[in-house]
């Protein structure tokens, strides 16, 4: 099934996105983990959202959920891999599948994990984000695989199911060593351990590396007044875009963002 929107990320930004595509009759699936397991779910009181004083970020996600749900909106969890504007189309991996629309907004909020040194420099040659999808080229082989998503044990256990063998890391001041391809990892101590393979399985990957390609200022993802990003059919809103993180900044550029895919899908035609 092709949507008319793609959404990366289920905060304010994005849930507000998916009910604006919905009032306005488009079709809409939000990609994202779960909501209520983010740091704002967690959040004990808020006193800075606009006609809601002291209201927990659970009870707020839980009303845009079940807004967006009732509108229909389609929820998808997972982990977004990587997105591929495609001319008149997007494609967003998901885990092991993929899914495409006419457009995609980019919602994922604040990626809080800094990139490993030789991450970028070995992404394909060694380096994954996803084992369900990469693992079978490591049948029989070591592997380190580090990270905080929610599947992490699951994606742990498929590895060593296919018969690699698995070294779990922490994610803080690893390194990944190699040239033509990884050859290892060395910790936070300084120790060395050889290994074929690295599957960095973070709950989230910064929007760099998600979409090759995508301009950025500061770590943020550069948007103008529509907010457009540098790539055509490609949006972006809430904290993803920088300065202030606040909710109801990202609520409101969540709404712009529908509005501006849908009208320049009307363009379109």
């Amino acid at each position: 099934m092709k949507y008319d929107l793609l959404i990366v990320g289920a905060g304010p930004a994005g849930l507000t996105a998916a009910i604006h595509a919905r009032a306005r009759d488009k079709s809409a699936l939000v990609i994202s983990n779960d909501p209520l397991a983010s740091p704002l779910g967690k959040a004990p009181a808020m006193a800075n959202y606009p006609g809601l004083p002291g209201v927990t970020g659970r009870e707020l996600l839980e009303g845009l959920v079940r807004q967006a749900q009732d509108l229909g909106v389609e929820f998808r969890q997972g982990r977004a891999l990587s997105v591929m504007p495609m001319g008149k189309s997007v494609m967003v991996s998901v885990e092991n599948d993929a899914v495409e629309g006419r457009a995609v907004i980019l919602a994922p909020g604040v990626s809080r994990a800094a990139p490993l040194k030789g991450e970028a420099e070995l992404l394909g040659r060694g380096v994954s984000y996803c084992a369900t999808c990469d693992g079978m080229f490591y049948r029989g082989k070591r592997v380190v695989c580090a990270g905080d998503a929610p599947n992490f044990d699951e994606e742990a256990e498929f590895l060593r199911s296919i018969g690699c063998q698995v070294e779990v890391k922490r994610l803080a001041g690893l390194s990944i060593l190699g040239e033509d391809g990884v050859t290892g990892v060395r910790d936070a101590k300084g120790e060395e351990t050889p290994c074929d393979g690295v599957f960095l399985l973070r709950s989230s990957i910064a929007p760099a590396r998600l979409v090759p390609g995508l301009e950025t200022e500061g770590g943020y993802i550069k948007v103008d007044g529509r907010m457009a990003t540098s790539l055509p059919g490609v949006y972006a809103a809430g904290d993803c875009t920088g300065q202030p993180l606040q909710l109801a900044k990202a609520a409101g550029q969540g709404q712009i963002a529908a509005h501006s895919a849908i009208e320049d899908m009307g363009r379109e035609g």
